[in-house]
This record gives C-alpha cells, structure tokens and sequence, in this order.
C-alpha cells in the first residue's frame, strides 16, 4: 500500500498524555458509562468551502471540480462520550468564547440536574475567563486536555471521519449548499 505520512504534534508530552488519560480521563469515562455524569469531549472544527483531496482506487486520475473562495463553515462540537450524540454550534464566521458559552448552555438546557465534564483543549477562545466563568454559573466543570494532545480528544475522529464522507472528493456549486451537508451530516 502507498500510505501518505501522517503529522503527530512534535512538542507532545508523553508523560503528561499518560498521567492525564489514568488519573483524569479514564475516571472520568468510568463516571459517564456507570451514569453518575455526562462527559462530553468539545472542539472546533473549520471547513473550507473547496477541494478537499480525498483517497480513491482508480484506473486514471480523477479530477473533481473546485469551489473557490475564502468562505469557511466553523463549527464548535460537544460529543457524549458514552451515547455519541453531538451537539454543534454553527456559524460562517468565526469561533469565539460566546460560541462556547452558547455550547454550554445547550448541554445545561439539555441536563438541568446532572453532572456535566467537558474536556476541551487549550485554544483561546475555550480557555478565556468568560468560558470559565460561565461554566462555572452553569455549574459545569471543564477539564483542559494537556497542550499538543488531540490524541485525547474523541470528537477529533468525528471531525476526521465528517471530511471523508462529506468533503474529500465532492463539489458542491453553492457554500449554502456545502453548510446544509455539513449539518445534515451533523444533525
């Protein structure tokens, strides 16, 4: 097989990935499959309207046809860590605390009376002290993953798997018509 390499975050701690996944993580899940909390796994994802190169068996080169542009689908996820459901926020602008803010409410809205984990990572606009104190108004506790960890972070398979079916070798001849595939995939 002709595999493309793949890139693996350089500056990654080993030790703090491993101390993190036993005494953090792995509780954590044990809590979410036994019911006593919701751990949801949260990340943003941005999707280019464009070509996205995807893998495919075939005889002669295919060539797929390309929107151009510099409009881009952001989207902020909340996945379960036990039943797979997702939670998304929107937009076609840009992710911003107000956009987590807004995340963490809907999980509140969605369980008003249960324990709610969201592990995140250490981008800005997650870690700021608006984010902070809104989850914590919400009475919902954020765990950051270590730095250069995605590893860690379950909802980045989805975001991985959302480009393959939806992305990689498709066209689409409008954005509206590329931001209603992303949310029908999503939904």
């Amino acid at each position: 097989r002709y595999l493309k390499s793949k890139p693996i975050p350089a500056k990654a701690n080993l030790t703090s990935q491993l101390f993190f996944l036993k005494n953090i993580l792995l509780p954590l899940l044990d809590m979410a499959v036994n019911r006593l909390a919701k751990v949801y796994f949260c990340d943003g994802v941005h999707l280019i309207y464009g070509y996205e190169d995807g893998k495919c068996w075939c005889k002669e080169r295919v060539c797929v046809k390309s929107a151009y542009g510099r409009k881009r689908v952001n989207c902020l996820g909340f996945l379960d860590a036990v039943s797979h459901e997702v939670e998304t926020v929107m937009n076609d602008t840009y992710l911003n605390s107000d956009i987590v803010c807004n995340g963490l409410r809907k999980l509140r809205q969605k369980s008003p009376n249960e324990w709610i984990y969201v592990v995140l990572d250490n981008a800005a606009y997650q870690r700021c002290k608006k984010v902070k104190s809104c989850a914590a108004e919400l009475n919902i506790n954020l765990i950051f993953l270590p730095p250069y960890s995605p590893n860690l972070n379950l909802i980045e398979h989805l975001w991985k798997f959302l480009r393959r079916k939806v992305m990689a070798n498709k066209y689409y001849t409008s954005f509206q018509c590329f931001f209603d595939s992303i949310k029908t995939f999503l939904d």
